[in-house]
């Protein structure tokens, strides 16, 4: 998650953090612990880096993240818990290797009967959950796995308020696209990019600006939504439909106005998004991709070469643009940098006719219709 990095900390918390972080740059909340440093939130955190390994002590690294702003954890047999803090991966100072046992112990701890039959069963597992932390509830999202005959998992911190288009410094553009009635919108990026809350944010503006139905098929549902003007109905893959191609398929006689897609997979999947976007329904999805061009790509390859031809045209049709976007490190802080390709009429004459290599042009000049490249988007970062 990109909220807690994108809007960094005031002086008095980079002075916390920096002393919490100790010389050797592993984390460590000893001061706060002890009473002798203050914490840069108004949540009190009890001893937040835990002594010993049992479930109940290691339930206190989610206190701990959330009070030094961190976007992930992970737990590996055999090392140390690490906290991901502003894209730096670092490991907490007072918690010794973890056993095997401990490890499986405190996952377990986490999870329902179901889950934790799963997870043997197939050595992995998705999931989000809550937990309750010293300053109220923490949501996040789980990922549990066996690696060398043991249990590891990462923990992606989930923020219990969904941040603005404008809170989490996207371009105008964004909120032009979460404006639209019917079409495909895609949001590329690597993992870890903040793809899932650029679409959370756009669902929310929607869900705060109009009456509209959003249904959502998500593996496993990350953001919650509070209804305000919109009906949204999340539907988590593995516990309320088997798939996404399954659950799009359905979506379509459910009467949507907004369908969102945590991913795009596969090629029913596609081909059924395409769909969906064709006749008049606006389909918010992610799908992993570098830039613009790559994702268009990625789209019309998944399909045989006999289909390409067609497919290029359907999406040539439907596309209403792609944003791809990533994070990078300016002074302190991380902040997106961004590329834009709004679906104009040249830019869906280059799509069917193949020519995706010349996007890259339209886009660098595209800026009266609001396109940018990443260079262009990186060039005009402050400095800080």
């Amino acid at each position: 998650m990109v909220e807690k990095e994108w809007e960094g900390l005031d002086d008095d918390g980079r002075a916390w953090l920096s002393a919490a972080l100790g010389p050797e740059g592993e984390v460590s909340d000893a001061d706060v612990a002890d009473g002798s440093m203050p914490s840069p939130s108004s949540a009190t955190v009890a001893s937040a880096s835990p002594a010993g390994a049992s479930p109940h002590r290691l339930m206190e690294l989610f206190d701990l993240a959330v009070s030094l702003g961190a976007s992930d954890i992970h737990v590996s047999a055999g090392s140390r818990p690490h906290l991901r803090i502003r894209g730096d991966l670092r490991p907490t100072r007072e918690v010794d290797r973890l056993t095997p046992a401990e490890v499986e112990t405190f996952l377990c701890s986490l999870l329902t009967a179901g889950q934790r039959e799963i997870l043997a069963d197939t050595g992995d597992l998705d999931a989000a959950l809550h937990i309750a932390g010293t300053a109220g509830p923490v949501r996040i999202r789980a990922s549990m796995f066996r690696q060398a005959g043991t249990l590891a998992a990462a923990f992606r911190m989930i923020p219990s308020r969904i941040p603005s288009i404008e809170e989490l410094g996207l371009p105008p553009l964004v909120r032009r696209f979460a404006d639209l009635g019917h079409g495909l919108v895609l949001v590329t990026g690597r993992t870890g990019s903040g793809k899932s809350t650029t679409l959370a944010a756009m669902v929310e503006t929607i869900n705060r600006t109009r009456a509209a139905h959003i249904v959502t098929v998500e593996d496993p549902i990350e953001y919650q939504y509070e209804p305000v003007h919109a009906l949204i109905q999340q539907r988590e893959v593995g516990i309320d439909t088997r798939s996404f191609s399954i659950a799009l398929r359905h979506a379509l006689r459910q009467d949507p106005d907004v369908i969102l897609l945590g991913e795009l997979r596969d090629l029913e999947t596609i081909r059924t998004a395409l769909t969906a976007a064709e006749t008049g329904h606006l389909v918010l999805a992610t799908l992993h991709s570098g830039d613009t061009s790559g994702a268009i790509h990625r789209l019309i390859d998944v399909f045989p070469a006999d289909q390409q031809s067609q497919i290029r045209s359907q999406l040539a049709l439907s596309l209403q643009g792609i944003m791809s976007q990533d994070l990078e490190r300016v002074g302190d802080r991380l902040v997106p940098i961004t590329e834009a390709l709004v679906a104009t009429g040249a830019v869906r004459n280059l799509i069917r006719d193949d020519k995706v290599h010349q996007l890259k042009a339209v886009i660098e000049t595209g800026a009266d219709d609001g396109m940018h490249s990443m260079e262009q988007s990186r060039a005009a970062v402050p400095s800080w």
